[in-house]
């Protein structure tokens, strides 16, 4: 049960991996530039300047708004309802991709024209 005065953010949710569901899964481009994930159930998705934009599309359909970037070094939160970066409580561990994974990635997925693939 989420405790935490945020809608939307579930302190007891562990991350689903170290990259984007879908794209390992073969949907979409298959590759992602940076990495979010969800605070109510820890979905990983792709970001929205990746071409598949798995981490919004999933805040859609299932009706989760809040994600915290899945990058190292970074701890914002975003919540696409209302459009706003803020910052949240630590969310169960790992806090981020591991820091060897590429970005982009996965690596052998990432066409050599990635950069002309980005959502801007």
């Amino acid at each position: 049960m989420d405790d935490h005065p945020v809608p939307g953010i579930n302190l007891d949710a562990t991350p689903s991996g170290t990259g984007c569901e879908e794209c390992l899964n073969g949907e979409g481009a298959g590759w992602w530039l940076h990495l979010r994930r969800c605070a109510q159930c820890g979905h990983i998705g792709c970001c929205d300047s990746s071409p598949s934009q798995h981490a919004s599309a999933h805040a859609r359909t299932a009706g989760h708004p809040v994600v915290r970037s899945f990058e190292p070094g970074e701890d914002w939160f975003y919540e696409h309802t209302t459009k706003k970066f803020f910052r949240g409580p630590r969310l169960p561990d790992p806090q981020s991709r591991p820091p060897e994974q590429p970005s982009p990635a996965p690596a052998g997925k990432v066409p050599a024209d990635w950069r002309e693939r980005l959502h801007r």
